[in-house]
């Protein structure tokens, strides 16, 4: 039956994603950022960033600080409105929380890890430079345009009280934030002294090859469209994810409320498995050949580290927060990443190329604008909008205008749009809209540009003469601050 077929077909696509997604990325990816993503939302106070972002802090302080803030609480499409609301409404000057808004997804640990290993370190880190520097251009652009309406709102919340200005992040912590950080890129850095194979071993048996064949016919590696397929190496390692998925349900839903026994079990299968999904995993003709990497003993060495000073510089309620904001991250983000993968692999499967080359292959202006304005209807949230861009990379989509609908999907979304009127109300929200809109279509312009040829010279001196521009606006605005109360004091 032809319509049993197509389903059949779109059932295999999907599941054969999700398959390759869960072997090739979750580990050595996810599972460190989780770790990370957990430990600067538990162990870094938010007062010692919230403090930097009053309207009447040093702009070269507020503005780089804002843009960072993002990365530090390890935000996502998800939670930044709720942290963008709260900044604002405890006295945050209009322009610093509108950078904090528009940069936080973008920079987030999690999107940065995610989109490096599935679609390219190059738009990872085209996303964070055009971020960071559009992000200051319309938080400033903001705070220019309604400069008297955040003056009177910051006297009237009287901004200076409302931040600790005692809070401090404990060198500890930042100890421990570079270990986890190691694990990270030991995990997914790809030079030869941690790829290359040191000793190897043969596992006899025939079984091996036989099994490789058969994952290949079942989700077919098809690199010019995406697929990776999956070996018998991540056939192990998506065992192990289900019994860690099994024992992190049970040790660590409740452990806010304390350690137990199933807590240990789930922390020391991360670990191992983690060791597992390092060795250089090989089916050939003669069985299965195991290499023990250079990745392997990096990361030996540094989640050694990490759990000897999380058991001696930190004491037991600290870890508890820690390992709790780490599964909420998890609760929160994987099951939407599950569903996204999977939709993703069906829209591979059915959408035709030539519709996606027809409207976005190439870098113009109406491309890179369609693909802000795509943003705004399908939303997808951090990680999940990943594979979903990487389906239209495979489908023909040129990647400057890939790059603008990164940007622009957490910020344009319609519930985004929404949420961002209630806070800072209808006129604002009109024209942070319009200023996302015109710099995410120039940040996948010139990214766009610059993969086809354009100097890098002009690149830079467009990102340079922004800068500038911002520094002069900067200080201009900051002239009209200092003049308005000299002015009423004269009129006294």
């Amino acid at each position: 039956m032809p319509i049993l077929e197509s389903i059949t077909g779109l059932l295999q696509a999907g599941l054969g994603s999700l398959a390759a997604y869960l072997a090739a990325h979750v580990l050595l990816c996810l599972l460190p950022a989780f770790f990370i993503a957990g430990a600067l939302s538990a162990l870094i106070p938010k007062e010692a960033i919230t403090r930097y972002l009053g309207r009447d802090a040093p702009k070269w302080v507020s503005y780089p600080m804002s843009a960072v803030g993002g990365f530090v609480l390890a935000v996502c499409s998800c939670t930044i409105m709720p942290l963008f609301a709260s900044i604002y409404k405890k006295g945050a000057g209009l322009g610093p929380a509108i950078t904090f808004l528009f940069v936080g997804p973008a920079v987030n640990i999690l999107a940065i890890t995610f989109t490096g290993a599935m679609i390219g370190m190059d738009i990872a880190i085209a996303r964070i430079i055009l971020s960071v520097v559009f992000g200051i251009g319309i938080g400033m652009l903001m705070a220019w345009f309604f400069r008297e309406d955040d003056r009177v709102r910051s006297e009237a919340a009287n901004a200076g009280r409302a931040f600790s200005r005692g809070a401090s992040v404990p060198a500890r912590t930042w100890v421990f934030f570079v270990l986890l950080l190691g694990v990270l890129i030991a995990g997914t850095l790809r030079v030869g002294l941690l790829t290359q194979s040191y000793a190897a071993v043969t596992l006899p048996g025939s079984w091996a090859g036989s099994l490789q064949a058969w994952l290949d016919g079942v989700v077919p590696p098809n690199p010019s469209m995406g697929v990776e397929g999956v070996t018998v190496h991540g056939v192990f390692l998506i065992g192990l994810l289900l019994l860690i998925a099994a024992t992190a349900w049970l040790g660590l839903n409740d452990v806010d409320q304390g350690f137990s026994r199933w807590t240990y079990g789930a922390l020391g299968l991360i670990t191992l498995t983690l060791l597992v999904a390092s060795f250089n995993v090989t089916a050939v003709d003669s069985g299965l050949r195991v290499g023990l990497s250079g990745r392997f003993v990096a990361e030996v060495l540094l989640l050694g580290a990490v759990w000897w000073m999380a058991a001696q510089a930190f004491d037991v309620f600290e870890m508890e927060q820690w390992l709790w904001e780490m599964w909420r991250f998890v609760k929160q983000i994987i099951p939407l990443l599950l569903v996204g993968v999977f939709l993703a692999g069906i829209a591979r499967a059915v959408i035709p190329r030539r519709w996606i080359e027809t409207l976005a292959g190439r870098n113009t202006v109406w491309a890179n604008l369609a693909g802000v304005l795509f943003g705004v209807f399908m939303y997808f949230p951090t990680l999940v909008e990943v594979p979903i861009a990487q389906t239209f990379l495979s489908l023909g989509m040129h990647r400057g205008v890939l790059l603008a609908y990164l940007l622009a999907d957490p910020e344009l979304s319609l519930q985004s749009i929404l949420i961002t009127n209630s806070v800072i109300g209808r006129k604002k929200t009109a024209v942070y809209v319009v200023l996302v809109t015109i710099f995410s279509t120039l940040a996948g312009l010139l990214f766009g540009g610059w993969l086809e040829g354009m100097s890098t010279w002009v690149v830079a001196a467009i990102l340079l003469g922004s800068v500038g521009l911002l520094v002069a606006l900067a200080a201009w605005t900051s002239g009209q601050r200092q003049r308005v109360p000299a002015t009423a004091e004269e009129a006294g």
